[in-house]
């Protein structure tokens, strides 16, 4: 993921900071991080070209789509900037999702890992009214590489890896 953002802090200033916390809404289980132009546009080419994951591409140089497990609602999302990698284990809206601004990420180069939790029963369970999807997203700065899967225990995301994934 490249963010191009002249306006940011420098990334001395941050040793880890909280993004994001919160239960968004969704529609179509679609999850988009934007820094310029729109988010995911039903062309999965330009989200998922070059890649192998199905869940959270990164090839399209203006947005990434994270793919939740459940359809609609809301799922339990909170998003870091970490200074060094993590520990790795195997204004558009058309829906009643939520939007929001992350404030001030600098620009560069970064690795976004998704872990979630409860994506099959999410998706199981896609019109409940109880939150029961949980997805930690963990940023650091990185020189680009290929993406690649560290694990997956989930039905719903292998799935989604076969299906829009595996395209390199």
């Amino acid at each position: 993921m490249q963010l191009n953002n002249p306006a940011a802090p420098s990334y001395a200033e941050s040793v880890e900071r909280v993004l994001l916390d919160q239960v968004i809404m969704t529609e179509y289980g679609q999850f988009n991080l934007l820094w310029s132009g729109y988010g995911f546009d039903g062309i999965f080419e330009r989200f998922f070209d070059g890649q192998v994951n199905g869940l959270g591409p990164a090839s399209n140089p203006d947005a990434i789509y994270v793919r939740f497990g459940r359809r609609s609602g809301g799922s339990d999302v909170r998003i870091m900037l970490l200074d060094e990698p993590a520990e790795l284990d195997s204004d558009s809206s058309w829906a009643d999702e939520t939007t929001g601004e992350l404030g001030h990420v600098p620009s560069g180069s970064y690795r976004l890992p998704v872990s979630a939790k409860g994506r099959d029963e999410g998706h199981d369970g896609e019109f409940s009214e109880e939150v029961i999807d949980h997805y930690i997203l963990e940023m650091w700065p990185a020189t680009p590489k290929s993406d690649d899967i560290v694990g997956t225990e989930s039905q719903s995301a292998e799935y989604w890896h076969k299906t829009r994934g595996s395209r390199r």
